[in-house]
């Protein structure tokens, strides 16, 4: 079998401008952050992003990296709003697709299927329909009902991050949500996973069973092991998030003075350089 084993600097250079790229995750929840933190590094641009966001989104909007956004929501879960993405939005910086979260997920299952779309019935009677004009109903053609027809939300590349990867691509979750990060594998042409720990295949089910193995190698591009990759959100049973360090990037994000430093001390830095800034930030009392 290949090794798939890769950089995070080789992963983001795969990545071209006018891309569709979609984060797995959560809100503030298992977020590949070194992916992310990458692509703020390189000079891509012009994305379109698909995700449950959280400081991913606000980070690369901030950055002007994002285009277009489809979402089914921005939030940094115990602080319910993202000030990076509030304020990119709030000046019309990037144009947007919202959704529903039944019907976000029903865009990833008819792209994963390859279908152009799915008859769902979340929508009906709500403003989402009047809002999003690319939204049409379908009438099924064994009865009177009718359904919203989701759009499949189809991927050229989907960034997630799991807790135990081996080198050919297999991807185990150990926390308590695998959340939908198997539909972005499935709906992408190229799935990149970073992984707390790369571990030879027969270690897989050494800490849980089978049914963590959230998807097989076959829908895997590029390994990049990653210890602490999506820090500062959570990545349960390895670590919670950081709430200090949240705190300190949504209290930056609000003052350009405070948001400068910040991109100095964490952002203009490579994933090492990052790190050790974080172990400052907390030896310093944070």
């Amino acid at each position: 079998m290949p090794d798939k084993l890769m950089s995070i600097e080789e992963a983001a250079a795969s990545i071209e401008s006018g891309m569709t790229v979609g984060i797995g995750g959560w809100g503030s929840r298992r977020k590949p952050m070194a992916l992310v933190r990458a692509l703020l590094r390189s000079d891509v641009t012009d994305l379109t992003v698909v995700a449950f966001g959280g400081p991913d989104v606000g980070l690369l909007a901030q950055a002007g990296k994002i285009s277009k956004l489809i979402y089914g929501f921005v939030s940094l879960d115990s602080i319910p709003l993202d000030p990076l993405f509030t304020a990119v939005r709030e000046r019309g910086g990037l144009a947007i697709e919202e959704y529903d979260e039944g019907m976000f997920v029903a865009g990833l299952r008819a792209a994963a299927s390859r279908l152009d779309f799915l008859p769902i019935r979340a929508g009906l009677g709500s403003d989402v329909l009047p809002a999003n004009p690319r939204l049409k109903t379908v009438a099924s053609p064994y009865s009177d009902e009718e359904y919203v027809a989701m759009p499949a939300l189809p991927l050229d590349v989907a960034l997630v991050h799991v807790n135990r990867a081996d080198s050919r691509g297999n991807a185990q979750f150990l926390g308590p949500d695998p959340y939908f990060d198997d539909l972005f594998a499935m709906a992408a042409t190229r799935t990149f996973v970073s992984a707390e720990q790369v571990v030879p295949t027969e270690h897989l089910l050494d800490e849980a069973s089978f049914h963590t193995l959230l998807f097989s190698r076959m829908y895997v591009s590029g390994v990049i092991e990653t210890p602490r990759g999506a820090h500062f959100t959570t990545c349960e049973p390895d670590y919670d998030r950081d709430e200090a360090f949240q705190r300190l990037y949504a209290t930056s994000a609000k003052d350009p003075e405070a948001w400068s430093r910040f991109a100095a001390d964490y952002l203009e830095t490579d994933e090492a350089g990052y790190h050790d800034a974080v172990a400052r930030f907390h030896a310093q009392g944070a």
